[in-house]
């Protein structure tokens, strides 16, 4: 799956296989606080400093976290965090 959020941790990018994994559609997730929500609690810490030291330009490869579903679920992800940057 492919997400991204901004500065504020805010989702900003959701792709259909994001979709599929989660159940939460693009509509849903947008503008919501992606480790305060999709997160579970004992990862929320980790994967809020990996996606802030991406903002940074500090990429991180290969990171394990478990996220939960629609339907309350957890899954687990492996991240790769990368700044994306508008030309």
């Amino acid at each position: 799956p492919i997400f991204g959020c901004d500065a504020l941790g805010l989702v900003n990018e959701w792709n259909n296989k994001a979709h599929k994994m989660t159940g939460y559609s693009k509509e849903e997730v947008l503008g919501q606080n992606f480790v305060q929500v999709y997160i579970t609690k004992e990862f929320r810490a980790s994967v809020k400093r990996v996606l802030d030291d991406a903002f940074f330009g500090k990429e991180t490869a290969n990171f394990e976290f478990a996220l939960f579903t629609k339907d309350n679920k957890r899954v687990e992800v492996l991240l790769n965090a990368t700044t994306r940057r508008d030309v």
